[in-house]
Parts: structure tokens; sequence; C-alpha cells
């Protein structure tokens, strides 16, 4: 597999989920302001989109959007899943939150300078992440068991720390959880991110 990705974006949760699945992969950087991959080559000649992630399978069928992207990789590791009847549906249900709701709202923070824009950013980031922190169960989202959805998760609390929004009683102590995991350290380190 091979995964496209931008530094820090929402592709860092398909790194992380493919670390944590044991699913080798190659990696390629895209600049998404020039649209241009490491090596040289135009990003939207392969995905017409122009943004990450997209990952590429070994029969060389492609995979866009980033819950698509993480529920593919859950279903081939089914450990990356909250498991039980509704499990596939639930994780469904809490991508599409993390995707439509808490990334769209982080949004203004990377494309606008207006500070009106950014306090009713802040706002709607705060609210997410406080209805978030209402679902973290003991370990993670789904209890304790690490899914894709944390590793989404993970990637937008980043973001808020950032640009130093403040996290939800609890928060702080779940991202320093999956901070300390192998495979995100891991994923981290190769985006050279700290």
């Amino acid at each position: 597999m091979k995964l496209y990705y931008a530094r820090g974006a929402c592709s860092l949760s398909g790194r992380i989920a493919l670390h944590e699945a044991g699913i080798p992969a190659t990696f390629e950087r895209v600049d998404i302001a020039t649209k241009m991959t490491e090596q040289g080559f135009d990003y939207t000649a392969v995905n017409p989109k122009g943004y990450v992630p997209m990952l590429v399978l070994d029969d060389h069928a492609v995979v866009t959007e980033n819950i698509a992207v993480l529920a593919f990789l859950a279903d081939r590791e089914p450990a990356l899943g909250p498991g039980g009847p509704l499990g596939h549906i639930r994780l469904l249900e809490m991508l599409s939150y993390l995707s439509t709701e808490l990334h769209v709202a982080f949004k203004p923070f990377y494309h606008s300078t207006d500070a009106a824009a950014l306090i009713t950013a802040r706002a709607a980031v705060a609210g997410r992440l406080a209805f978030l922190a209402e679902h973290i169960r003991e370990l993670y989202l789904f209890g304790p068991r690490f899914t894709v959805a944390d590793a989404y998760l993970f990637v937008m609390l980043r973001w808020a720390k950032e640009f130093a929004l403040a996290l939800p009683p609890g928060m702080d102590g779940y991202f320093a959880r999956v901070m300390e995991r192998p495979a995100v350290r891991q994923a981290l380190a190769e985006e050279g991110l700290s």
C-alpha cells in the first residue's frame, strides 16, 4: 500500500492506523499548496481532488477521503474498530462526526485572518471537543480499545494545541495516552512532528 499524505494533516491518522495494524506501506508527501509530490509529480494527475489522504492498494485500487481510508483500514484490521454488533456503524458515526463537525471547524484557523471568524471557530471547536470528551470512556472513544477514530481525534487535538486552544477536562490525559502509543510515536517521527 501507499499513503499520500501532507505533514501533520488528517492523513496522519491513516499513517498511525497503518502502523497500528502492522500493514506495510510506503508514504509519499504532497505539498498541498503546489499539488506536487515529493517525487516531483503533479498530484492532481493521480488524485484530481488534490488533497490528502489517498491510499493506493496493492492492486492499484484507490481510496480517498479520510473517513473511507480509516474505515477501510479498520475493516482490514478489525482490532482497530470498536467491535460489537453495531461496531462498524458506531465507527462510521464517530468518523463522520469527527470529519464533518470537528475537522471542518478548524478550517478558519488555516484559511482565515478575520478575527470574528476565528472567534467563532474557537467556540465551535471548543463545543465539539466538549461533546467528544463526554464520550471518552475508560481509555479511548470506544472504551479500552484504540480505534482509527482515536487516531483521527488525536490529529485534531494536535491542531488544537498548535492553535493554543484549551482542551476540555480529561482531554489532556487522553492526548497523552494516545501520544505514548508506539505507532503514534513512529508516525510523528516519520513526519518530523513532536
